[in-house]
């Protein structure tokens, strides 16, 4: 996988944004998921076409964003975002969102910027917090990532429903613990909670929601209650047998989705040329 480097100066220091592809449709900005980091994304870029734009980095307080300064709040994380739009993106984007990189996506896309596409939400955290989230749900979830023992939990009896090969899960208990402290707890004890239905209604742009048969964390049943009837023109679809860390379990499915997402923007413009 061909990539270059590119730093973007943002509040508080830089961080490194990896640039793929040169075609010529919208380019895919990727934001990965609470204990992520741009690699989550690798399996799924490898299956995209060569040619294929994409822009993917470590968001704040993780990987080698992790250096950066808080606050890690949501709010923040979309700053961050747009500011590597900004930096990396000439013409049109179409934002993918994992996890809690979807609901970052989420409120990027509420302010509508320039140049954007559409969205693609994978397993995405929803506009309202279900109503699992409790204090005490909370409290737990913030220590999931205290150890590789806790990750390695996680990732066997939540996350996953598709077993990760040694390689993949190593990185993925790696890229887990590298966050300080407030970084790796903002998520669970506020993100997670926070409702952003008053934004998600003001998202004007096409969206599909990609949803694990088997996702524990952000099951199908969860998101058609609580973030399908906040985002206008979403639809969504289910991956059989998949749990909540889709790029990692059916990258495949991922890519094919992206892919049809994009032919059916393409469609859409040629229908408007008509």
């Amino acid at each position: 996988m061909s990539n270059s480097t590119k730093t973007v100066t943002l509040a508080g220091g830089c961080l490194e944004a990896y640039v793929g592809g040169r075609g010529s449709g919208p380019t895919l900005v990727f934001t990965h998921y609470w204990g992520g980091s741009a690699g989550t994304w690798d399996e799924v870029v490898r299956r995209l076409p060569s040619e294929q734009a994409t822009v993917r980095f470590d968001q704040r307080g993780w990987g080698t964003s992790r250096e950066l300064p808080g606050p890690y709040a949501l709010g923040q994380l979309a700053d961050d975002l747009l500011r590597v739009i900004e930096e990396c993106v000439a013409g049109p984007f179409v934002l993918v969102g994992h996890s809690m990189g979807g609901k970052v996506s989420q409120l990027v896309a509420a302010r509508r910027p320039a140049g954007l596409a559409g969205m693609v939400l994978i397993a995405p955290a929803p506009a309202l917090p279900a109503a699992v989230v409790t204090e005490e749900y909370r409290q737990g979830l913030s220590h999931a990532y205290d150890s590789a023992g806790t990750v390695g939990n996680a990732l066997d009896h939540v996350l996953t429903a598709v077993a990760l090969s040694p390689r993949v899960r190593d990185a993925v208990i790696r890229d887990s613990l590298a966050a300080p402290a407030d970084a790796r707890t903002e998520w669970p004890l506020r993100g997670i909670a926070q409702d952003i239905t008053e934004q998600a209604q003001l998202i004007d742009t096409p969206v599909t929601v990609l949803a694990g048969e088997r996702d524990k964390v952000e099951p199908p049943e969860v998101l058609r209650e609580c973030l399908l009837p906040y985002v206008p023109h979403a639809t969504m679809t289910s991956v059989p047998g998949a749990g909540h860390l889709l790029p990692l379990e059916a990258p495949q499915a991922v890519a094919d989705a992206i892919g049809g997402f994009l032919a059916s923007l393409r469609g859409r413009e040629e229908t408007v040329d008509r």
